[in-house]
């Protein structure tokens, strides 16, 4: 039998097998300069002249023939099973009739060039000392004014013809008459009885028609790309359509190969059936270069995708910021695009009922978008959970809460990630979006570059009429008013701030119902923080001691610190186990007090507040720079308006030296004659240290100190918990 290797015989001449295998490995299995020479003849067979073909169509039909022709096991080929698959077949084929006739119009014009290479593989295959090469150039020329993928799914076609025909035969000889008559015309007979033998030829045949249909599929899909995305005259194409004539001659001409190895067993003794079964290395050599040839072709394509990928991104992050600044009839508009809709799914989902829901629920309200990454803290879900629920019994609250994860896609998506989103979406009572891989990577874009995301949780407020953003973040004015910041615009939080003052009111907010009995009251309150234990109990006794003397009644809260949950803990236990004072126990409170203070500052900044005009700038700055600092503090104030406040050191002199300011304590006022002291022992050499989130954007270039008005240096701080 003729060798049919596929590479130069002169190479390989005189080695066995399995030296010609180990040959091809040791060579660049797929390069488009395989041979200078050889692409330029493969390169000048083609001269196509504007045909089209339906390549889909006839791809699909080849397929169905691979698929149907080569049973499970050859063994139901010898009782009749072939002839039961076939009526189911047949079956199949009566329920797409219709398809089929829409294929006969299509295949109309293709019947002949079909047939002609049919001809040409079963022909030449079938002679001896055939050269699998000049087939394929003869092909390639016969097929000169198609395109390369017409090429390819044209020359499949014609191998399916004698495929199919050879177990459609095969499949039927045991019961049907007239394909009995044609197998033993055929000798099939023989070659069905030795089938074991031939196992492994058969098996390598379909491994190589599997690798051949996959390149021929990828062949299609660089065709498919998108001309307004992507040239063919441009890299990453520009390149990719080099390699695919060279690509095309190599699954042509394992086309050929496998024909031959079909052909050849016709009348073939079960001698020699046996003396060729080695040829089967040929099949699998060809098979891996097929692989290899699909395996660079997708990742040509892949790079394609990549690059339409990024054009598609640029085209909807420009629509967006076209959407936002154009006037538009009702808020639908922008949901839609913020919001992905693919095949009309139902793409909201309420995490807490995992009822879903169309995003037209959003229809003409007030749309607080949530945005957050998967590292958003339980304290601000629990937090902004109980705001929201409120609002659900409020009717005058017409507003609803969208949750879009922000997460980057572009590095996977694995299953602690999928936990983590899940967690977070089932404490979350308002909508969310069902997935994160329904977002559009254009907006995850947009936020970042035009509402300046970051990684702290944001709230946008889009208006119910347009759509438009009504306050690019009003999380902070969540934070400190709750549901009264309503409808959270920015006129809104102008309003709120016209009618605030720096007061203990705003700074507490009731985070614990003994400070609203105390005010009510008329008690002095005292709220203290730190880390130092022993400070903590040094204070605690001096403060009850001085105001004995001053016959006042003093509440004392510690409130912690804002970046270290577990030693706030322990020392909540400490102070409750030696009776020290009261404490925000949970802990929550604790981050609820200090992301209020926080917010405080935001806020202004957000509104073009500066920290040397506006008092609450001062006061919040003061109080951030005592949660930054590695020392205790403390605020004492009785009604609304007296408020002291100190650092350890100046705190704890003053009460110290309550004997020299006690006379002004009786006379102005306990509180009043605390500032005066405290004032006198303030010196210029201090050292203030101030720690502010990042949120981009947000961040003033400059920042003076509450206490001296001098600019304070500015530092990086990268923190990656916050214990």
């Amino acid at each position: 039998m003729a060798s049919h290797a596929l590479v130069p015989a002169a190479t390989t001449r005189g080695m066995k097998p399995t030296q010609q295998a180990m040959a091809k490995r040791e060579r660049p299995v797929f390069s488009l300069s395989d041979d200078h020479a050889m692409s330029k003849k493969i390169l000048d067979t083609h001269n196509p002249d504007g045909r089209e073909v339906d390549v889909n169509v006839i791809l699909h039909i080849a397929e169905e023939v691979f698929q149907h022709a080569y049973p499970a096991g050859m063994d139901g080929v010898l009782h009749g099973a072939g002839a039961h698959h076939l009526e189911g077949n047949i079956e199949a084929l009566k329920l797409e009739e219709n398809a089929s006739l829409a294929f006969d119009g299509i295949l109309e014009g293709l019947a002949y060039i079909i047939h002609k290479v049919s001809c040409e593989l079963t022909c030449k295959c079938s002679s001896g000392g055939h050269d699998t090469h000049s087939t394929t150039m003869s092909i390639l020329g016969m097929l000169s004014g198609y395109q390369w993928d017409a090429k390819l799914v044209i020359s499949l076609a014609a191998f399916a013809v004698t495929y199919g025909e050879f177990w459609l035969v095969a499949q039927m000889f045991a019961t049907h008459p007239l394909a009995k008559s044609v197998a033993i015309l055929k000798q099939l007979p023989d070659i069905m009885e030795h089938h074991g033998s031939l196992r492994s030829r058969f098996d390598a045949i379909n491994e190589l028609i599997k690798a051949i249909l996959e390149v021929t599929k990828i062949i299609i899909e660089f065709k498919k790309l998108p001309s307004q995305y992507i040239s063919e005259d441009q890299p990453p194409l520009s390149v990719a359509i080099t390699h695919i004539p060279t690509a095309v001659y190599w699954t042509i001409k394992s086309i050929v190969a496998c024909a031959s190895q079909l052909t050849t067993l016709l009348g073939m003794s079960y001698d020699m059936i046996v003396a060729t079964t080695a040829d089967t290395w040929e099949m699998s050599s060809s098979t891996h270069k097929l692989r290899n040839i699909s395996e660079h072709l997708r990742a040509e394509l892949n790079r394609c995708y990549q690059h339409i990928q990024d054009k598609m991104h640029v085209e909807y992050f420009q629509m967006l910021v076209h959407l936002f600044e154009a006037t538009q009839f009702d808020n639908m508009k922008i949901m839609r695009a913020m919001i992905y809709i693919k095949d009309d799914l139902l793409p909201l989902e309420v995490g807490t009922t995992h009822t879903r829901a169309s995003v037209e629920v959003l229809r003409r309200k007030t749309v607080l978008l949530l945005l957050s990454d998967l590292e958003a803290s339980h304290e601000e879900i629990l937090v902004l959970s109980q705001i929201y629920l409120e609002s659900r019994s409020r009717p005058e609250f017409q507003y609803e809460i969208v949750w879009l994860p922000i997460v980057d896609r572009s590095k996977g998506w694995n299953d602690a990630q999928e936990q983590k989103f899940k967690e977070l979406q089932a404490l979350m009572p308002w909508y969310t979006l069902h997935h994160p891989s329904l977002l559009e990577p254009a907006i995850v874009k947009f936020v970042k570059e035009k509402w300046h995301f970051s990684k702290k949780m944001m709230l946008v407020t889009l208006d119910p009429q347009q759509g438009k953003v009504a306050c690019p973040n009003a999380i902070h004015m969540a934070w400190i008013w709750g549901n009264l910041a309503y409808p959270f615009t920015i006129s809104k939080e102008e309003s709120l701030w016209n009618m605030e003052s720096w007061r203990l009111e705003l700074v507490v907010d009731g985070i614990d119902p003994n400070l609203i009995d105390w005010m009510a009251s008329g008690k002095f309150i005292c709220l203290y923080g730190g880390e130092d234990m022993d400070w903590i109990r040094n204070f605690t006794k001096s403060a009850r001691s001085v105001a004995q003397r001053a016959g006042i009644d003093l509440q004392m809260l510690y409130v912690g610190k804002s970046n270290n949950k577990e030693r706030v803990r322990r020392i909540n236990s400490m102070i409750t186990a030696e009776n020290l004072s009261y404490c925000l126990m949970d802990l929550t409170s604790v981050w609820y007090f200090w992301t209020r203070i926080e917010s405080m500052f935001y806020s202004k900044m957000q509104l073009g507040k500066t920290i040397q005009e506006d008092k609450v700038m001062q006061e919040v700055l003061t109080m951030l720079s005592f949660d930054g600092s590695d020392q205790g503090w403390a605020l004492i104030s009785r009604g609304s308006f007296e408020m002291a406040r100190a650092k350890s050191q100046i705190i704890t002199k003053t009460l110290e030296d309550y004997t020299i300011w006690e006379e002004d304590a009786r006379s102005k006022g306990f509180v009043p004659a605390l500032i005066e002291y405290f004032l006198q022992l303030h010196t210029p050499q201090h050292c203030n240290r101030l720690i502010l989130p990042g949120l981009d954007g947000d961040i003033p270039e400059m920042i003076v100190c509450a206490e001296c008005g001098r600019a304070m240096e500015r530092f990086f701080m990268y923190r990656c918990c916050t214990d």
